[in-house]
């Protein structure tokens, strides 16, 4: 009975629910809801009032609200909040009125609604599944009306059509998605050639998303008439929208289509010179410059053919009818400098011309035959008589002011002009003395990189500028250097007039070191930190290089480390997702970096106690210089650099001394041991002297101490070797091997390896008769560690071999010599379990 009445009244509720919604009390009916539900859940009647309230809730929801207003009252207003709806996160309509949202404005033809609808069709497409399942249904009952459909309202409505047709969940199987995209693609190239330019970004987006996805499909589908309509797309006086949609368009094609894609651009741009016309002439050229960056064999093949060669050389004349192609001609060439027989085709036969423009050409033509004749200038390796040096340096030096006048200027266009030239101007060393002792241009260079940090070419070009003026000559070995003077005597001797391999004096190391000097001075160090934070490998590998050379400069290396060098080099030094070649260079050179500032730098200065970095992120970095680069090969003639190794152990060592929690040491030994190890047995001086402190540094902590003194065999070896070290020609690497036998001889397995060792105690008694005080300290602390320190039956057998082997008069004679109290000290004390047992 009870059951009943509760049925009941949940009944009633509901239908009081649904009237209270049809008088548009929403408030009031949902309480009823609420109350009826939490008493007959299951209730039919009540099912049925939930549903039909959630319907009406959903109907009148704030999204499709806007979009009425929107459709129906033209309200530009509605249209702004709808896609402000969709634009934050977390406001992700129901699927429903997602859909039922884009039919309202389906419903409408494109021309009668705002430009508004573009950004809210995109917004729905991205935020909704039954939208996206929406456009797959319409497309599969027919591609070309749903196309005429979408393609008007928008550019990101028509890119809408590519993320569905390049997204398999919402097709019922893969036939029919890529028959869908074929035909999508096909529609955009012929709305590609019948626009004539008017809306040549909106269907060269799409033709670009879908190649840069599925090219490798596509390009069946491209033609000699389908490429040459991307082709002209590629006209230099176009908006530069159309032709960097174009450009990519093209270089994925030309990537996945190979030599026959290169042949059919070579035919195309051969039908184009054959017309004739100015403006033909003018695509023709645009395309080849395009594609000399993406394809440069390609463009070559292009650009050095007789006909090619035949169309371009008169109209880089004098003749002031040529005015109308200078710019197109001059970028170009300018282009066409990426390749060396291009190069040296335009310095033989447009010099000239190239000259005459700089002084006579327009003011943009002025300033691509700029560049252009720094670019061929830069690259020529013939080295001139002494005058013909000086008209060179004074040429050179006239278009570098010239680049440094036109970074004062606001235009864009001319700063870029200006770094590119000066970017290639740099690589002669005249140049880059010219430009690093201008302390006003380096501060202005600086600055402007650091506002255009978003300009990936722009900010490119200036951090070369920097790396060429910081710039070392390689690391040559002996060998190397004997190659180089074999190879200029056998030039001689063959009558070849080559240049010598020695370098220009500007380029030496203290020249170098000073540019550095100024370019730190001039504040690079703060622009590459805004670099790291930016997401462009290329530009990561610059940075890298850079503060590398930047950390050359031992003075300077507490200001680096204060500017955040260590932030960023520590950022820099985790391997990247891109190509494995130029992260894996890109990480060594950051770690290496790293390994410079830290051999000079209190590492309690830039790792504090709490907070970051901590100190251990260092070590990982640092260990893997230790190892050869995966990619690298070695031989008598190319040898490996050890200069990384080298400080990489000496960064490590200073490391090991800084007590902190978390232990630089311990996690030294944990994950580098090994490498460390085999560098201790190195053949190159230098690496084992730093390998040996870095092992006596290691000895502060629990898990260096157990590597030589477990008891282990393996153990015993190891303390052999540093027993061996001691007998090194290099002083400093018996110091360090004395320092380390001396920490490890409190431990009575070491002891005990000491004196399994032939002449072990020979060795560390050989320590207390040297000159270097140093060393004699190390070897009596050793010696007084076996006589006094070990116990039991390998103290015993310590004081038996000591005194077996003249160590009373050996310490006695040390005891005389020396005035320093620890040595007195640490003497005394071996001595005397010495005298008191032979007594």
């Amino acid at each position: 009975m009870v059951q009943a009445t509760g049925e009941e009244r949940a009944a009633h509720l509901a239908r009081e629910a649904v009237e209270l919604v049809d008088a548009g009390h929403r408030e009031a009916a949902s309480r009823n809801l609420r109350e009826a539900l939490s008493i007959a859940p299951e209730n039919s009647q009540v099912k049925a009032a939930f549903l039909k309230i959630q319907q009406e809730e959903e109907n009148d929801h704030q999204l499709l609200s806007l979009c009425r207003r929107y459709t129906a009252g033209r309200d530009e207003s509605a249209g702004k909040e709808a896609a402000a709806f969709l634009r934050t996160d977390g406001l992700k309509p129901p699927e429903n009125v997602a859909l039922e949202s884009l039919k309202l404005l389906l419903g409408e033809q494109a021309h009668a609604l705002s430009e508004m609808q573009d950004e809210i069709i995109s917004g729905l497409v991205r935020q909704s599944v039954s939208v996206r399942q929406y456009f797959s249904t319409q497309l599969q009952i027919s591609v070309t009306t749903f196309f005429d459909e979408i393609y008007d309202r928008g550019d990101g409505a028509a890119v809408c059509l590519d993320t569905v047709v390049l997204d398999p969940t919402v097709w019922p199987s893969e036939s029919n998605r890529s028959h869908c995209e074929d035909e999508l693609f096909q529609l955009f190239l012929a709305k590609l050639m019948e626009s004539g330019h008017d809306l040549d970004g909106r269907s060269l987006k799409g033709i670009t998303r879908l190649l840069a996805v599925d090219a490798e499909r596509l390009q069946h589908l491209i033609d000699d008439e389908g490429f040459e309509v991307i082709l002209t797309s590629l006209d230099n006086r176009l908006p530069l929208d159309v032709r960097s949609q174009a450009t990519l368009a093209t270089a994925k094609y030309l990537e996945v289509s190979k030599d026959a894609g290169a042949k059919q651009f070579s035919t195309l741009i051969a039908v184009m010179i054959s017309r004739g016309r100015l403006d033909d002439l003018i695509i023709a050229f645009s395309a080849v410059a395009a594609v000399f960056p993406v394809a440069p064999a390609a463009a070559a093949n292009v650009f050095l053919s007789d006909e090619f060669m035949n169309a371009l050389t008169p109209l880089a004349t004098r003749d002031a009818k040529r005015r109308k192609v200078e710019v197109s001609v001059l970028e170009l060439l300018n282009a066409a400098c990426i390749n060396r027989p291009s190069r040296e085709t335009i310095s033989k036969n447009f010099s000239e011309w190239l000259s005459h423009t700089l002084t006579n050409g327009s003011d943009e033509g002025s300033e691509l035959a700029a560049v252009v004749l720094a670019k061929i200038r830069a690259s020529e390796t013939t080295k001139p008589e002494e005058n013909g040096k000086v008209q060179e340096e004074d040429s050179v030096s006239e278009l570098v002011e010239r680049f440094k006048g036109l970074m004062s200027e606001s235009k864009v266009e001319n700063i870029s002009h200006a770094i590119e030239g000066l970017a290639y101007s740099s690589v002669k060393p005249f140049v880059k003395e010219q430009l690093a002792k201008d302390p006003t241009f380096m501060r202005d260079l600086v600055t402007i990189l650091k506002k255009h940090t978003t300009d990936s070419s722009l900010l490119y070009g200036g951090l070369m500028i920097i790396l060429n003026l910081t710039k070392f000559l390689p690391n040559l070995s002996d060998e190397q250097k004997k190659m180089g003077q074999l190879k200029d005597y056998a030039d001689a001797s063959a009558g070849k007039n080559q240049p010598k391999s020695s370098p220009d004096p500007l380029d030496q190391d203290e020249m170098v070191l000073s540019r550095c000097g100024l370019v730190i001075d001039a504040g690079a160090m703060s622009l590459l930190v805004d670099c790291a934070r930016l997401a462009m490998p290329s530009i990561h590998d610059l940075t890298a290089k850079i503060t590398l050379a930047l950390a050359r400069v031992q003075k300077s290396r507490g200001i680096l480390a204060q500017q955040g060098a260590i932030k960023l080099l520590l950022s820099l030094a985790i391997p990247k997702q891109g190509s494995p070649a130029l992260a894996n260079e890109t990480t060594r050179n950051a770690s290496h970096a790293l390994a410079r500032i830290l051999i000079s730098v209190d590492p309690s200065h830039v790792f504090p106690s709490s907070g970051f970095p901590q100190v251990t992120s260092a070590v990982r970095p640092l260990l893997s210089l230790l190892s050869s680069p995966e990619t690298a090969s070695f031989s008598v003639d190319q040898p490996r650099d050890l200069l990384p190794v080298f400080e990489s152990l000496l960064a490590l060592t200073n490391l090991a001394s800084y007590p902190h929690d978390e232990s630089p040491a311990e996690l030294t030994v944990r994950e580098g041991w090994s490498a460390v190890e085999d560098l201790l047995l190195s053949s190159n001086a230098r690496v084992q002297r730093a390998a040996c402190e870095l092992i006596c540094n290691l000895m502060t902590c629990e898990s260096g101490i157990v590597k030589f003194a477990d008891g282990s065999k393996r153990a015993a070896q190891r303390l052999h070797i540093l027993l061996a070290l001691t007998d090194a020609d290099d002083i400093p690497t018996r110091r360090a091997a004395g320092g380390a036998i001396a920490m490890l001889t409190e431990y009575d397995a070491a002891v005990a390896a000491v004196l399994d060792r032939v002449r072990g105690v020979d060795l560390l008694l050989g320590l207390c008769q040297e000159d270097d005080d140093s060393l004699v300290h190390r070897g009596v602390v050793c010696v007084r560690n076996l006589t006094f320190a070990a116990s039991g039956d390998i103290g015993a057998r310590a004081k038996a071999a000591v005194r077996a082997a003249s160590g009373i008069d050996i310490l006695t004679a040390c005891l005389k010599k020396t005035k320093n109290p620890a040595v007195l000290q640490a003497g005394v004390e071996a001595l005397k379990p010495l005298v008191q047992d032979s007594q």
